[in-house]
C-alpha cells in the first residue's frame, strides 16, 4: 500500500513568519545557482508590507504536516492588477502540481480582492516557470521564438474573469 502525502493546507502568513524563511532561502539559493550571482537581495527587494492585505497583497504557503512545501505571493501592481512574486516549490516536492495550485490559489485570492488582471515576470533561466505560466493560461508578452537569454526578463499576463463569470463557466 502506497502512502500519499496529505492534501496541502493553504495558509496566509506575513513575510516575517518563520515558515517563510525556508521558502525564501531555497529560492534565493536556486536563483543564485541559475544566474551566477547572489540573488538573496533580489528576493527581499520589495518591502514585506507589500505582501499584506492592507497593501493589496498576500503571501500564502501550502503546508503538509505543518511544513511548507510550496508558496507564493502577489503585490498590488495597480488598481486592477496583481503582480505574482516568488512562486516556489520545495525541491523535495516538485513535479506534483504544487506550483500550479499556488498560482490558482493566488489567482482566486486576487480575483476576490477585485483584481482583474495578473502580471508577472520570470527569468530566462527558469524554463519550468515559463512552462508553468504558459500551461496556466498566461499570455507571454515577449517573442516565444526568441532565445530567452537575449530577452532578459520574460513578462506574462492573464485576465481574470469577474467572480460572476467564473461561476457561470463552472456550471455544467
Amino acid at each position: 500500500m502506497t502512502r500519499h502525502a496529505p492534501e496541502p493546507t493553504v495558509v496566509h502568513v506575513p513575510v516575517s513568519h518563520p515558515l517563510v524563511r525556508p521558502l525564501l532561502r531555497e529560492l534565493g539559493d536556486e536563483y543564485s545557482r541559475r544566474y551566477g550571482k547572489d540573488a538573496h537581495a533580489e528576493i527581499s527587494r520589495y518591502p514585506d508590507e507589500e505582501f499584506t492585505a492592507a497593501r493589496g497583497g498576500v503571501l500564502l504557503l501550502l503546508l503538509e504536516r505543518g511544513a511548507p512545501v510550496a508558496g507564493g505571493a502577489f503585490r498590488r501592481y495597480d488598481a486592477t492588477t496583481a503582480e505574482l512574486k516568488r512562486i516556489w516549490t520545495h525541491s523535495a516536492h516538485r513535479r506534483r502540481g504544487l506550483a500550479r495550485r499556488v498560482v490558482a490559489e493566488l489567482e482566486d485570492e486576487a480575483r476576490a480582492r477585485g483584481y482583474r488582471r495578473v502580471r508577472l515576470t520570470t527569468g530566462p533561466r527558469q524554463p519550468e516557470a515559463r512552462g508553468l505560466y504558459l500551461a496556466a493560461g498566461y499570455a507571454p508578452l515577449f517573442d516565444t521564438e526568441a532565445d530567452p537569454e537575449t530577452l532578459g526578463l520574460l513578462p506574462f499576463e492573464k485576465l481574470l474573469p469577474a467572480p460572476d463569470q467564473q461561476r457561470k463557466a463552472a456550471r455544467p
